[in-house]
């Protein structure tokens, strides 16, 4: 027992300490425990004698984390995300599989493994990109939607695949035949259906009566994800233990406390993922090196150029801009965790020996790497490529060009241009309204465009770093613009074309501290606004000069909440 405690905390340890590295490179933290694996594994760092112990920890972390996905997804939520999502999602994952399937055949693979590398080739990852959108606070920008829409659509067919695949879990290197086929795919059914009727009856109920304490809905949280799991892979139905997870986790996310036990949840997922991870790593193997990386570096090139070019075809022909559809092309240059998933079952049973699985993990190394720093230079990326990408582009589409204008901004002089339509540029429409100004609002977030608040002003659907939106916005022409958005690199753009052209034009522009301050000051920014100091200047001044006037202002502050 001592000496399984001892390996535990070496493998944690060593995670944790690479994990911080890939923290300080901006790298996922997945390809950290991966490499902790490698590290374990076949560079031979450390000697394990429990090895199944981890595997079945292991286990536990892809059950957990499927639980946690089926808690967080909502059939419903398929009809949220809109038609161009669920076009574009479906379009990639046909054309990607089909072509990757092509590709993995010319590269000699079986049909039975090709058909393996291309599905995993088709995912891409939603936590990484959820968390690297989130960073750049890109969240909620067109592309944004557009690319978690389709990502959603992703993780509905990986799961319903995964459902499938753990269907011939008890074949035992049996073939295939059509009455398994029919016998599985029913099970599913009667299983799936089972569960939804579940969700939507008795176990809500049995949750709101639970939930009064937090411990025993933790505990019963855990227990109806791991004892469905456990029925579900009994003899007598025959799916595996991961599949009874997601059942568990979507059986109880109708229920108001799902979002509750996704965070209690999150930590202990998170641990045991990373013994999955880090499993995942030790059982590569580096004999065959040589004749994997050939193969490794055309699938990878595929999926970092090939995928984005799927999805830019597609976004742009529904009539988006060739900015939109580049940058969500981006959020597919990577394979997903589901990839890694999906090849991990088919080792399992029997279906893909160890080379596959190495070759799928060094591609999820390789696009997990170069992808991160293209999505976080997206803009970049766009501004050196922008003249190529017009053949991405339908000449009179421009769906997210939304102009709402009673007349050509090229027309417009001596206007206010307010970049941030939401929060604190809200707050300053009235103060421009009262210099006699015409106001252009420029957000990247379709729904603060569409306010009503802001139907006398004009409105432009758009992000201020693309020229085009710069030059439609007439911004040499005004008398002053206010970017309320802090992020640097945006304002940066605006204040160097501004300054750089000598324009006679006031440019404010917001940062979140005193670093970026300083070098949005560097290049001559005529005023930078940092909220913290902003705030506390104006408590200060309301409090210094009449305290009564207080209410006054929380009835003002009341009346906008």
């Amino acid at each position: 027992m001592q000496n399984i405690f001892l390996e535990i905390t070496i493998i944690i340890c060593l995670a944790a300490f690479v994990a911080v590295i890939f923290r300080w490179l901006k790298q996922p933290i997945i390809l950290a425990y991966i490499l902790t694996g490698i590290l374990v594994g076949p560079f031979g760092f450390f000697n394990l004698s429990n090895k199944d112990v981890l595997q079945l920890m292991a286990q536990f972390g892809i059950t957990l984390l499927l639980f946690m996905v089926g808690l967080e997804l909502k059939l419903s939520d398929l009809k949220s995300v809109g038609k161009v999502s669920l076009l574009t999602g479906i379009g990639q994952i046909v054309f990607t599989s089909l072509i990757g399937y092509f590709i993995s055949l010319a590269l000699g693979f079986s049909v039975i493994a090709s058909l393996y590398i291309c599905i995993a080739l088709t995912f891409s990852s939603t936590i990484i990109i959820v968390k690297l959108l989130s960073d750049k606070r890109d969240l909620h920008s067109l592309y944004g939607k557009i690319s978690v829409g389709f990502l959603l659509v992703q993780d509905f067919f990986a799961i319903i695949l995964l459902i499938f695949l753990a269907g011939f879990n008890n074949l035992n290197g049996e073939s295939l035949s059509v009455w398994t086929f029919l016998v599985t795919l029913t099970k599913g059914a009667i299983l799936f259906g089972g569960v939804t009727y579940l969700s939507k009856t008795l176990l809500p109920k049995m949750v709101d009566v639970i939930a009064h304490s937090q411990e025993a809905l933790f505990l019963f949280s855990l227990a109806w994800a791991f004892g469905l799991a456990a029925l579900v892979s009994s003899p007598l139905i025959g799916f595996s233990v991961e599949i009874g997870g997601f059942l568990a986790g979507l059986s109880l996310a109708n229920s108001s406390e799902n979002l509750q036990i996704a965070s209690k949840l999150r930590s202990l997922r998170d641990f045991f993922i990373t013994i999955f991870f880090v499993i995942l790593g030790m059982n590569l193997t580096f004999s065959n090196i040589n004749a994997i990386m050939y193969p490794a570096i055309i699938l990878s090139l595929f999926v970092l150029i090939g995928n984005p070019i799927i999805v830019m075809v597609i976004v742009g022909v529904l009539g988006y801009r060739k900015r939109t559809s580049f940058l969500a092309g981006l959020t597919v240059a990577q394979i997903s965790e589901f990839s890694l998933i999906i090849i991990f079952l088919g080792n399992k049973l029997g279906h893909l020996t160890g080379d596959v699985v190495t070759l799928l993990t060094v591609i999820g190394i390789i696009t997990f790497t170069i992808s991160t720093y293209m999505i976080v230079n997206g803009n970049k990326l766009y501004l050196f490529l922008a003249p190529v990408l017009s053949i991405f582009e339908r000449k009179h589409g421009k769906k997210d060009e939304v102009l709402h204008s009673s007349k050509e901004l090229s027309a417009i002089k001596n206007h206010v241009v307010l970049v941030g339509g939401d929060q604190m540029g809200e707050s300053l429409i009235d103060v421009f309204e009262a210099m006699n100004k015409e106001i252009v609002i420029i957000d990247f977030d379709p729904e603060i465009i569409n306010k009503s608040e802001f139907k006398n002003v004009h409105r432009l659907f758009g992000d201020i770093s693309d020229t085009e939106i710069r030059e439609l916005a007439n911004i040499h022409s005004a008398h002053l613009i206010v970017s309320t958005i802090p992020d640097v690199e945006d304002n940066l753009i605006l204040v160097k074309e501004i300054k750089n052209k000598k324009s006679n034009v006031t440019v404010v522009v917001t940062a979140l501290d005193s670093r970026d301050a300083r070098i949005l000051y560097s290049e001559k920014a005529d005023y930078v606004v940092l909220p913290h100091l902003a705030g506390g200047r104006q408590l200060a001044k309301i409090l210094d000069k009449d305290l009564n006037g207080l209410n006054e202002l929380k009835a003002k502050d009341q009346k906008y909440l």
